[in-house]
């Protein structure tokens, strides 16, 4: 059985910094790409960060430049560090690896 567990949201001031994290078990997430995805409630889900299998990494335009994904074997955890974050930014964000997606963690970005 395959699980995902982000973790890492929370409330964050405009231009702050938040790294979040999925926790995976029962499959090593070196062995496939691993996909950071967002989305509001009535939204459509967009794609944010990719890291392969080889540890290449591909960013949406929307984080481009202000984020970084980036993969921990020895954990079997992904993390996603995202800096000056904005308004915009408030989501659900969702760890997504092969068919396998997590419980998703919210971040709410806010004065």
């Amino acid at each position: 059985q395959v699980q995902l567990v982000e973790s890492g949201g929370g409330l964050v001031q405009p231009g702050g910094s938040l790294r979040l994290s999925c926790a995976a078990s029962g499959r090593a997430v070196s062995s496939e790409n691993v996909q950071w995805y967002r989305q509001a409630p009535g939204k459509g889900r967009e794609l944010v960060a990719v890291i392969g299998h080889l540890g290449t990494s591909l960013y949406g335009d929307s984080v481009k430049g202000r984020s970084t994904i980036s993969r921990d074997n020895a954990t079997n955890t992904v993390h996603l560090q995202i800096n000056n974050l904005q308004p915009a930014d408030t989501d659900i964000y969702y760890c997504n690896h092969t068919m396998y997606w997590g419980q998703g963690s919210q971040v709410n970005v806010s004065a």
